[in-house]
């Protein structure tokens, strides 16, 4: 399936990072954010700001509940201008959310692979609860998610992050916004 091409992203526009789990979205959206001088968002943060643990979220009133939460701040985010914004790893697999923030920006996914993401996960374990890897085998549950979202994420630009610093990671997906703004005119 070809990548979808949001439109070039300038000084005006964001820049949505999607993907799995531990794949480095907030982490690289945090320096693309200085890298560009832009505002950094995470929108499972904001969430949890906004509305409490996601777990209690799912718990208390379910995931479309959750899910609608997504879309009305993925709706609200559309609205600005110069933001790094680092998704919750399925809200980019929602139509709705892809074009709502597909009009103001351009998005990446950002990719790795099952042992980098279950070592990522791991490490993290201690610090961000992931109840999706509550499971006798997380890495084999990892390879399963990833197989069932592979056709969502696979309509963005990939980008690797498997063994790279994060801000290598920024500087690529700068340099490929401002390629697309140049192209432009």
């Amino acid at each position: 399936m070809a990548a979808i091409y949001t439109g070039p992203v300038d000084r005006y526009s964001n820049i949505v990072l999607t993907g799995f789990m531990g794949t480095g979205k907030s982490t690289v959206g945090r320096n693309l954010a200085d890298h560009l001088g832009f505002e950094f968002v995470d929108t499972d943060v904001v969430i949890e700001e906004r509305h409490g643990p996601i777990t209690e979220i799912f718990a208390e009133r379910g995931e479309a509940a959750f899910r609608a939460i997504e879309c009305s701040l993925a709706a609200e985010l559309a609205d600005r201008s110069k933001l790094v914004i680092a998704t919750g790893g399925r809200m980019m697999l929602d139509p709705d959310n892809v074009a709502t923030l597909g009009r103001s920006g351009r998005v990446f996914c950002l990719v790795a692979d099952v042992d980098e993401i279950h070592r990522r996960v791991a490490a993290d374990a201690k610090r961000v609860e992931r109840p999706l890897l509550a499971v006798p085998d997380p890495r084999a549950r990892i390879a399963e998610l990833l197989a069932e979202r592979s056709d969502g994420y696979d309509r963005f630009v990939q980008v690797a992050t498997d063994g790279r610093p994060p801000e290598e990671i920024a500087t690529e997906i700068a340099a490929m916004a401002a390629e697309s703004d140049n192209a432009r005119g």
